[in-house]
Order: C-alpha cells, then structure tokens, then sequence
C-alpha cells in the first residue's frame, strides 16, 4: 500500500470518527437547548394561567390555539401529583393531524378545588430546526471530508514527486552506468536532504566500486602471471629430468593444484562479472538446440560411466547472452554427473516454462537453503563449490528462479523462466 493510500485512509477513518462523535453531542446540545426552550414557553403560560386564576377567580378557557393546546381536570385533593414534563403526541386541530408535543401537568386550586392542568405545545418547529441543523451539518462534513480526500490526491501527490522521483532513480542505479543521480528540485526541507544524501551516497558507492573492479582486475592479471610461469616451469621441470613415481606424484599433484587455482580465479571474474551485470550482447537462443549440443559433448563421459540419459525437449527460446547460457547448461548438466554413480540416470526435461535436470545420486539431500551459496559441496566433492552458485547468479541476472527438490534419491534442480 502507498504512503498516501495509507494517509488517505488513516485520515477518512479518524475523521468519521471524530465528525460522527462530535455529530452526536452537536445533536445532544441543540436538542437539549431546543427542548429547554420549549419547557420555558410551557413556564410562561402555566404563570398566565395560575396569574389568570387568582386575578378573576376561575379557569382561564381551555381548548386548542395555534401550535399549543390547555386542558383542566378536576382531581382528588388527597391525591399525590407530581408536576412534571413529558413528551407526547397531540391532536392539532388548526392543522388536522396528529403531531409530537411537549407538555408540562401542574395544578391549581380554583374556589376550593383542585384541577390538574395540562399545557402543550408542538415540537414540529423544533425538530424541522434540529433536522435542517443535522442536514446543513452532515452537508458540510462530506464537503469538507471531500475537499481533504482532493487535497490528498492532488496536492499530496505533486508533495511528494521528489520523492517518488528520486525513489525511481534508485531502482535503476546501475553501478557500470555512468550517469549519475540527479537531483530533483523541491522546497520540502526533508526531500531535499534526501536527495542530497542519495546523491552523495551513489558517488561513494561507485567509487568504492571502480577501486574495487580496479583491485579486482589488477588482482586477476597478477596472479594469471605467476600460475602460467608455474605451468611454463613445470613443462620444463618434466622434460629436462627423470623422476622417480614418488616424485612423479608430486608434480602431478601440484600441476592439479595450479590448474584449478586458475579456474578458480577465472570463476571467482566471471562470478563478479554476472553480479555487476557487466555482461552484454544478448540474443535469442534456441535452448533445446543448445541443451542438444552440451549432451553430445558430454556422451564420452556418460559412456564412461555407463549413465543413461532422457531427455524430453519442446522448442524454447530464451533472450540471454550465449556464453552464459552455455555456461548455465554446462553447470547443470556436469553437476548431474558428476554427483551421479555407475549406471545411474539423468533425465533433462525442458518446456516453454520451465528446465528440469534431475539426477540419480548416492549423496542425501543437499541443505536447500545453502545449496545456492558459493564454496557449499559435499565432503566427497572434487568441485570447488561454484557451479550451482555460477548458475544462481545467471538466473537471477535474467530475472529465472532456480530451486532445488530432493526426491525419490534424485536432486532436482528447476529453472523457471519467469521472464520480464
């Protein structure tokens, strides 16, 4: 959820609540005065007719005027009789229908007697205010409530453009791009600082980067030089003497070691590489063509150890950089092998969503949330630990996914083209 989707809603809700609150006491209080009102008019007219009493003696006349009706009757003197206000509902005769009123009983004694006195008067303009009150003030608050849900989007919105602008900034950032972070304009005092620390944090960030590729090259160049001296000195070390079988296993022990030293450094480069996205030209690659072409590759070796091989190839092309691809496929395909026993099976399956490589194999299953990291193997392992890392790193490049199952004593790995 966006910010201002989140701000908009927190705002909608806190001001229903506080507007449907402040809407119940607002109604409370008008009704209260309202009624009040009406309760002195009753007052006022129960003292005219008490004053009318004790100046002529009797009972002012009795019936209905407008909005307001008086009635007398005659009560038991030792009866208990309590003056009160009420709410009820009365005949009005001028307007013919029945209406909601407000009335006050009191007594008053006439030539010896006592009579109960009942005054009313109608709540019909009363409540038409209190309607129109409730109205004029329900109208308001969904203007009101309108007008902010506006002033969010719009004015909200363009607030908060820097942000958003240097927000998109980031998610391109590219580390070999030489452009760099521009600036956005903005009087916001906070979008500002922002701007200006991301901008000073991208120039670190690609300087620290040239030293290190810098480093990184110069590092590999070095160390090429002495394993190809150490190569060259071997080669001459063998033709100029005769070794014995011991020392014979020596040689051959360090011409192992120095070899995959040197793989080592050319997969340690390619791995950087991968991870700096500093590989380009890409092309459309006919996959099924290419998995084709690494299997005949492989055949001696499959031969060798008697493994039998299925595959089941739809068409599928894929827009990658075809050394990469071909790397990806030999990885998948060697480790296959490699992990695998005599006369075991393999079983390379490829669909226009998906590539499954699936191996028969002694080891147990590997630790699935590690087998992706660079250096994992198994103990009795020969590899150095990078192929499954190599071919993670490929996928995520071209936006793949590759996960690892373990099932009926077979490693699977799948790679999902969720391409885009």
């Amino acid at each position: 959820m966006k910010l201002s989707a989140k701000y908009n809603r927190v705002t909608l809700i806190a001001s229903i609540i506080v507007f449907v609150f402040t809407g119940v006491i607002y109604y409370s209080v008008i009704h209260y005065i309202l009624t009040d009102q009406l309760d002195r008019d009753l007052e006022i007219e129960e003292d005219e007719i008490v004053a009318y009493v004790q100046t002529n003696g009797k009972l002012p006349q009795a019936g209905s005027f407008k909005e307001q009706k008086v009635s007398y009757h005659l009560i038991d003197p030792e009866r208990d009789f309590e003056r009160r206000y009420f709410y009820n509902d009365y005949f009005n005769e001028s307007a013919q229908k029945i209406e909601p009123g407000r009335s006050l009983i009191s007594t008053v004694k006439v030539s010896g007697k006592l009579y109960s006195v009942t005054v009313t008067k109608s709540r019909v303009e009363s409540e038409d205010l209190v309607r129109i009150i409730v109205l004029i003030t329900l109208s308001v608050t969904i203007l009101l409530l309108i007008t902010l849900l506006l002033i969010n989007r719009f004015i909200l919105n363009n607030i908060w453009k820097p942000f958003y602008g240097i927000l998109l900034q980031m998610k391109a950032f590219n580390l070999a791009d030489k452009n760099d972070i521009r600036i956005e304009s903005t009087k916001i005092d906070e979008f500002a600082e922002l701007n200006t620390a991301v901008a000073t944090m991208s120039l670190r960030v690609k300087q620290d980067y040239r030293e290190l590729k810098s480093f990184t090259d110069n590092a590999s160049h070095e160390m090429m030089t002495p394993l190809a001296v150490i190569n060259s000195k071997l080669d001459t070390l063998i033709q100029t003497e005769t070794f014995s079988d011991s020392q014979g296993e020596l040689i051959e022990d360090i011409y192992v070691a120095v070899g995959k030293l040197s793989r080592l450094n050319q997969t340690l480069l390619m791995l950087a590489k991968i991870e700096n996205n500093l590989i380009a030209d890409q092309e459309m690659i006919p996959l099924d063509n290419l998995i084709r072409q690494k299997t005949r590759q492989f055949q001696e070796l499959l031969q060798l150890h008697n493994i039998n091989l299925r595959t089941d190839l739809a068409h599928k092309q894929i827009n990658m950089n075809k050394h990469l691809a071909d790397m990806l496929i030999n990885n998948l395909l060697s480790n296959a092998i490699r992990h695998n026993y005599k006369d075991g099976q393999i079983f390379i399956q490829l669909n226009d969503s998906q590539l499954i490589v699936s191996n028969t194999s002694l080891d147990t299953a590997l630790i699935a949330d590690k087998v992706f990291e660079r250096f994992y193997k198994n103990t009795a392992s020969e590899g150095m630990g990078l192929g499954l890392a190599i071919s993670n790193q490929i996928c995520n490049l071209y936006h793949f996914k590759l996960n690892y199952a373990y099932q009926n004593s077979q490693h699977i790995f799948t790679v999902s083209f969720l391409e885009g």
